[in-house]
């Protein structure tokens, strides 16, 4: 049966389900859900795309010279219902090899707290260090008389020894890395990433891999005004970032495989909620 796929709807909780201990405890209005489980009729690629914009808003396909990256749906590997998506990343060489899908149109500004959800399987046995699975980005942030827009935000990448952590790059901050749970290969794996956003160290980060939570740390988790604006003045550069500041596409896949060997994985059940 297809996901139901809700998009701006105000929707009021009283309490989270019990049997859900990776959910915060929230008596807010949830002000956005997008939710996809990848469910088609004629395993169409297309299917994901409908006019209304009522799914995703597009794929990101970067080619290196290595070979061809590729997005299927997928009918075989499954987390439930007939269909995942299939990523496949051919090996970096002289072009970053990227192969994902994108959601935008939503606004998470800071206060707020949001919630990622996904199931992936990654079907290799590879060193995958590096590997980015998921983008939170805001591009409108970037100012427009300084060339090439590098869309600020934070990412979910693999470390070393298959250790899933926060990588806070592209907003000038170290990675927040973690050591409990390796990532398992060849298996469905639930991802849950939850963040009140900051600008400040007043911010909150989660990850919970398999109900396991693996971080829970304060920290800066959005682009800041004058780390920004410090970092570029040391290049002669005068870089304002733009107000309002807010988080505005979600990626998911393999948003960067800047690693030696090819990655096929499969995502299930991606969801998105924003509270403020």
């Amino acid at each position: 049966m297809a996901k139901l796929v809700l998009i701006g709807i105000v929707l009021f909780f009283s309490s989270c389900s019990n049997d859900d201990n990776t959910s915060p405890e929230l008596e807010n209005e949830i002000d956005y859900i997008f939710e996809d489980g990848f469910e088609t009729r004629e395993n169409d690629l297309l299917e994901l795309f409908p006019d209304n914009g009522s799914r995703w808003s597009n794929l990101q396909l970067v080619d290196p010279e290595s070979g061809e990256n590729k997005i299927d749906i997928e009918s075989n590997i499954t987390n439930e219902g007939n269909n995942s998506l299939r990523i496949y990343a051919a090996a970096s060489d002289n072009t970053l090899s990227k192969a994902d899908i994108e959601k935008s149109g939503f606004r998470a500004p800071e206060g707020s707290t949001v919630i990622i959800r996904a199931n992936f399987y990654i079907a290799s046995t590879n060193n995958i260090e590096n590997l980015l699975l998921i983008d939170l980005e805001c591009c409108s942030c970037w100012d427009p008389d300084v060339p090439d827009n590098q869309c600020p935000g934070i990412r979910l990448m693999m470390k070393d020894n298959d250790h899933l952590s926060i990588e806070r790059g592209k907003i000038l901050n170290s990675t927040i890395v973690q050591s409990e749970v390796a990532f398992p290969r060849n298996e469905w794996v639930n991802v849950v990433w939850e963040l009140e956003l900051s600008q400040n160290s007043d911010g909150i980060n989660k990850l919970f891999i398999n109900n396991h939570e693996v971080i829970s740390e304060s920290g800066i988790n959005m682009p800041n005004a004058s780390l920004f604006k410090t970092e570029f003045a040391n290049n002669g550069i005068d870089f304002e970032l733009q107000e309002p500041l807010f988080y505005e596409r979600f990626q998911i896949g393999a948003t960067a495989n800047p690693t030696p060997f090819s990655i096929e994985l499969f995502i299930d059940d991606a969801k998105i909620e924003i509270t403020n």
